[in-house]
């Protein structure tokens, strides 16, 4: 299988801030039946990236917290690490995985991130909304990266979207769920 075509001199910075999972394909890493799914990316000093990953599942928010870093600090390329540790509610054991940008757009306000196995895939806004016809532009650039696009799966965002300081929190129960495919 062909090298995916990995976005070139990514501007960090502009990429931060919150990003609306509006697709994905299903892992054990987040729960089945998740909504408002959304990450949140700060740039530190040091160029290390805090990652915030949230989802809701019946009105009560789950999260997860990391470290995104560049895979090859000499690259331009997008590819990136990112190390969580797991389970949430006792951070012990790191787990480290590849986020490859595939494609941004020029105003950084959707994106397509995978990685190399082609295992994971997202489509990201900035809003929780997409318009159908970048969606579909996102899907087909998907393809010809090599996915297998059928395994897409729409991440709802029912009206009004969550804050964070205002949902119970499930105390990482979602991850316990989510290993037993729930």
């Amino acid at each position: 299988m062909a090298a995916m075509k990995v976005v070139r001199n990514l501007d960090l910075e502009r990429y931060m801030g919150r990003w609306y999972e509006i697709a994905c394909f299903p892992s054990r890493f987040q729960p089945k039946d998740g909504a408002n799914t959304r990450a949140t990316y700060t740039l530190g000093p040091d160029g290390a990236v805090k990652v915030l990953n949230e989802t809701w599942t019946d009105g009560r928010r789950g999260h997860i917290e990391g470290t995104a870093f560049r895979a090859d600090d000499a690259g331009d390329e997008a590819k990136l690490k990112v190390r969580f540790y797991v389970p949430p509610f006792l951070p012990v054991f790191p787990v480290t995985g590849d986020y490859w940008v595939l494609h941004v757009d020029d105003a950084y306000q959707y994106a397509l991130v995978g990685q190399p196995s082609r295992n994971y895939l997202w489509i990201l806004c900035r809003q929780p909304r997409m318009d159908e016809g970048v969606y579909n532009e996102l899907v087909e650039r998907a393809k010809e990266e090599g996915y297998d696009v059928s395994k897409l799966r729409r991440t709802p965002h029912p009206e009004p979207t969550p804050e964070s300081q205002d949902a119970p929190k499930d105390g990482g129960l979602w991850w316990i769920r989510s290993l037993f495919g729930k």
